[in-house]
């Protein structure tokens, strides 16, 4: 199991010096995050216009708040904590897909044995079985979608997903290894699809 990943001092620096009020650096801060925090904003909001928006205040709430932020945290965990409960506020004013609301709701804990040997996107050996995973990411509900993405495409520890989701560990065992199962049967789906199609 990976340990929690400290603030390096480069991002310590960068964060006080952005909180002296210096733009560049917030920027040189948040640039090897902004990518990622668009695809989870996009993941939420299905669309670009609305996804781009909601990361752009995002970033906005980040600058404000950053005092606040806990030196002895991770910045990226801070962050994209930020951009899904700005996402989730955004899908409650517009009343969008209520099911992907459901983020705070504990799940059953059954089957929440953890599943180590399967770890399809860091076993990925060649580019059509990385894009046929990925398809296959997509077709997951947004609960199960996040923690999947988190740990086996982010290499976040269950500690840090837990963080980032706001939600009991047990709940990221259990929502990872459903996932898992879950993405192992639509991969098989689709190979059977494949090979009836060839």
């Amino acid at each position: 199991m990976k340990g929690v990943k400290d603030v390096s001092e480069n991002e310590l620096k960068l964060i006080d010096d952005a909180i002296d009020g210096d733009i560049n650096s917030f920027e040189k801060l948040i640039k090897k995050h902004q990518k990622f925090a668009y695809n989870v904003a996009l993941k939420y909001l299905k669309d670009p216009t609305d996804a781009e928006d909601a990361t752009q205040e995002s970033l906005i709430k980040a600058f404000r708040y950053l005092k606040s932020f806990n030196k002895n945290s991770k910045f990226s965990t801070w962050l994209y904590r930020i951009v899904i409960n700005t996402c989730k506020d955004e899908l409650r004013k517009n009343q969008k897909d209520q099911n992907n609301l459901s983020l705070n709701n504990d799940d059953n804990y059954v089957d929440a044995i953890e599943d180590e040997s399967y770890e399809p996107l860091k076993n990925a050996e060649n580019e059509e079985l990385g894009k046929n995973l990925h398809k296959a990411i997509e077709q997951l509900e947004v609960t199960y979608k996040d923690a999947i993405v988190l740990c086996d495409m982010k290499d976040y520890t269950y500690q840090e997903i837990s963080e980032i989701l706001e939600i009991p560990i047990g709940t990221v065992r259990s929502r990872i290894n459903r996932g898992r199962k879950k993405l192992r049967k639509i991969i098989n789906e689709m190979e059977l699809f494949t090979q009836m199609n060839v």
